[in-house]
């Protein structure tokens, strides 16, 4: 297995190691110890464990009336890992403003699938009648979720996914879902930063 370094040695960007491989151990040994791959074509992995440190905590997630109103309507419906192959398709494939790229590359997308096989990696899915309009996916580790890519093909369909993933959380007792970095939309829906060591000290066994 391979042995990562103190993720306090990051450099200011966040940025903490590179090589090694997407192995199943390898990225759960990441995830326990607060690092994620992230890396684009034509580099080497990449592992990272920025600080501060996105977070959301389950209790807080922000509903808007415009989105409370939404979900009463029922316009949407929504699933658990039963589409996971989809979402992280649609999540490497979406355009995103500001992106001229992706960095779930097809390496990325055999791990994770891997991941999600064994039982590591999840999905949430959001249906308007047939059409997957919106989705997420990440890895639960001992009661935290390492959220890791989320879309939306129609008005506030993200939106939905991370609410019931919160009230997922709720349900089970997770101790928080990591964001990963600082995002204005994220921050909208309740997350925020904290300093990386409480960030290591939340997800400690």
């Amino acid at each position: 297995m391979i042995e990562f370094p103190d993720p306090n040695q990051a450099n200011e960007d966040g940025l903490l190691a590179a090589g090694g491989d997407l192995e199943p151990e390898t990225l759960l040994a990441a995830y326990a110890k607060g690092i994620f791959p992230w890396y684009a074509e034509d580099q080497p992995v990449l592992w990272w464990s920025p600080d501060p440190r996105m977070v959301l905590f389950p209790k807080e997630f922000r509903c808007s009336k415009r989105l409370a109103r939404r979900m009463r309507q029922n316009i949407y419906t929504i699933s658990f890992d039963e589409a996971f192959d989809d979402v992280i398709t649609v999540c490497a494939e979406i355009p995103r403003k500001g992106e001229s790229g992706t960095w779930i590359l097809p390496e990325m997308m055999t791990a994770y699938r891997r991941m999600f096989a064994e039982g590591y990696a999840h999905s949430v899915e959001i249906w308007q009648g047939e059409e997957l309009v919106g989705g997420l996916y990440g890895v639960l580790h001992h009661g935290v979720f390492f959220a890791e890519s989320m879309f939306s093909r129609q008005i506030d369909a993200s939106k939905v996914a991370l609410a019931a993933l919160c009230e997922r959380a709720l349900q089970e007792g997770w101790r928080v879902i990591d964001c990963q970095f600082h995002t204005a939309h994220l921050e909208s829906l309740g997350a925020r930063e904290i300093p990386r060591d409480l960030f290591l000290e939340l997800i400690s066994d």
